[in-house]
């Protein structure tokens, strides 16, 4: 059985991790706020997490409403 890959959205700011996330609760999609992967950045901070087949669905759903840096695939 193939393990779930992810997608994890980082983003400039916290307030933008909370736009993004109302954007993401309104639209009804199934999203996870993680600590950022220390494989990614040695920042402290959140990101989104989403299914990665949802990856387009939600850079749809956020595109020109909330900024984000970049979209990582697990």
């Amino acid at each position: 059985m193939e393990a779930l890959r992810y997608c994890v959205f980082l983003f400039p700011s916290m307030s933008h991790v909370m736009k993004a996330e109302k954007i993401l609760k309104a639209g009804g999609v199934v999203y996870k706020l993680i600590p950022i992967p220390r494989e990614i950045s040695s920042d402290c901070g959140v990101c989104l997490r989403i299914e990665a087949e949802r990856k387009d669905a939600v850079t749809g759903l956020l595109d020109e409403r909330v900024a984000w840096e970049h979209i990582v695939v697990l």
